[in-house]
This record gives C-alpha cells, sequence and structure tokens, in this order.
C-alpha cells in the first residue's frame, strides 16, 4: 500500500506534457502495475521466509525417538497380556534357575536327575520327565538359549497365538528328544555304546527354542527370516563338527528341522489370527458407532 501510494503522489507533481506523454504510451502505463506485483511477489517471498525461519526445526532426537515409538521395541519382549505363555514360563524358567544357582548343590543334582529325559526315565515314566526337563535352562538365565527364548518365543506368540506357540515349542522338545535317546538306547541294545548311556543326564528347553527358531524364520520376511535360519543353522553345525556332545548337537538339527518342517502349518495359522484380529477390531468399531 505504501508503494502504490507514493506512486500516485508522484503522478500527481508530475508536469501536464508527462501526463499526456504518458497517456500516449501503454508501455508506461503498464510500467507501475508491473514493479507492483514484481514487489508485491517479492513481499510475498519475504514473509514466506520469515515465517519458514520463525518456525523450529524438529531437533534430530525426537526424530530418533518418533522412529523407535513406530517400531516398538518393547514389543520384543513377553508382557503378561500380550504374550501370556511366554512371560508365565518365562517367569518359571527364573525360578528355576534361581532354585539351580543358590539351593543346595546336592539337592540340585537330584532335582536335575529326577528331571532327566535319559533312556530310563522315559520307559519308565516318560510324560513326567517330558514337562520336568523343559523346567530347568543348562547355564541359567544368562544362558544364550534364555534370551532367544525370551525374544523368538515372544515373536512367534505375537504371530499364531499362546496355545499354538506352546505346540510348536513342546513338538520340538519332545520329538528332538525321543529321536535322540531312541537313537542312544538302540545303540545300547547294538552292543555300540555302554549301559550307563541309559543314565545319560539330559535336560533343558534348547530343542523346543530351536524348533520355535525354525518357526519363526517361516513367518518374517525373507531379508530377516533366511538370515536368521542361516545363522543359527550354521551355529548348531558348527557345535556338531567340534564334536563335544554329538546327540545335543543332533537333537538341536532335529528340532531345527521340525520347526521348519511347520511353515505350511503356522504360516495358514497366521492368516487365521489376522482375519481374526480384524474381525475383532471391525467389532469394536461398530460397538462404538452404535454408542
Amino acid at each position: 500500500m505504501e508503494r502504490t501510494a507514493t506512486a500516485d503522489t508522484q503522478a500527481s507533481a508530475t508536469p501536464s506534457g508527462a501526463s499526456l506523454a504518458d497517456e500516449a504510451s501503454p508501455l508506461l502505463d503498464a510500467m507501475p502495475r508491473q514493479r507492483e506485483v514484481a514487489e508485491t511477489a517479492g513481499d510475498l517471498r519475504l514473509r514466506a521466509v520469515s515465517v519458514s525461519a520463525s518456525t523450529p526445526a524438529v531437533p534430530r532426537e525426537s526424530r530418533l525417538l518418533a522412529a523407535l515409538r513406530r517400531l516398538h521395541p518393547w514389543r520384543l519382549l513377553p508382557t503378561p497380556t500380550g504374550t501370556p505363555f511366554t512371560f508365565g514360563y518365562a517367569m518359571l524358567l527364573v525360578v528355576t534357575s534361581l532354585v539351580a544357582q543358590y539351593a543346595d548343590p546336592t539337592l540340585v543334582s537330584e532335582l536335575h536327575k529326577a528331571s532327566s529325559t535319559d533312556v530310563t526315565h522315559l520307559v519308565r515314566d516318560p510324560f513326567v520327565v517330558l514337562v520336568a526337563s523343559a523346567l530347568w535352562i543348562v547355564g541359567g538365565v544368562l544362558s544364550p538359549y534364555a534370551f532367544l527364548f525370551l525374544l523368538v518365543l515372544t515373536a512367534l506368540e505375537r504371530r499364531i497365538g499362546g496355545v499354538r506357540a506352546a505346540g510348536v515349542f513342546l513338538t520340538g522338545h519332545i520329538l528332538a528328544t525321543l529321536a535322540t535317546e531312541g537313537t542312544v538306547g538302540l545303540a545300547v541294545l547294538a552292543g555300540h555304546l555302554p549301559d550307563s548311556s541309559l543314565h545319560r543326564l539330559d535336560y533343558g528347553i534348547s530343542f523346543g527354542v530351536a524348533a520355535s527358531t525354525g518357526a519363526l524364520a517361516g513367518l518374517l520376511r525373507p531379508w530377516l527370516g533366511l538370515p536368521l535360519l542361516a545363522l543359527f543353522g550354521w551355529t548348531l553345525l558348527s557345535d556338531l563338527i567340534a564334536f563335544t556332545d554329538p546327540m545335543t548337537s543332533w537333537g538341536h538339527l532335529i528340532s531345527l528341522t521340525i520347526g521348519v518342517s511347520t511353515w505350511p502349518l503356522i504360516r495358514r495359522w497366521q492368516r487365521a489370527a489376522r482375519v481374526a484380529g480384524t474381525a475383532r477390531v471391525e467389532a469394536a468399531r461398530v460397538e462404538v458407532a452404535r454408542v
């Protein structure tokens, strides 16, 4: 507005001859209007720059926190409501690990022997020892299999549900145990192993964790599931090549294979869980709309 008023004032102070010349020349008439448009555009650009300069920039820390919130890192660990099977089982394993660490060594040794899935116990009372052997962690809560248990079982249960995740875990634990100990029993009958092998101490959750890892690899995206399967399989093969405990190493490979063999079934379970979840969300929306 100030620029327009100044132009008008200057036009009134111009001699009459100049006014006639201006009227005769359309170019001179257009010049003030062109300058006004250009100045207005420049003013808008200055305002845009001032507004953008006054707007505070988002700090990098806030963006990082926002990215972490989108990833939901807390979903990697079990919760009582989200993953009740994994959470309850983990609490039970913490208790037995504390018992193994702080109780009398003689008592702990007797508990381990009573929970061992050796051939003698499997023949005498298979159900009890198959369940009891899965209540202990070899190496305690700081064992690598303890961390794998938390991460793998949590991810698996979130995708297919607690009952099905427990089924995969127990299937790997039971079948791999029967395969390895059955082989030991046959080797003793054939005379390739001594009779003391029938009382071989065998307990822990590693077979179930290996089966769950193999199953989870089939539910993840290929860029994550295949490297997980390859890395874990190579670790098990390295243990077998080292030949420190060949029966246990074979049991881990067998249980991993069992987990991989469940891919068609657990993928159907995952699709069914997604459909059920979508149905629950839609039902909740309908209820809210009715209210």
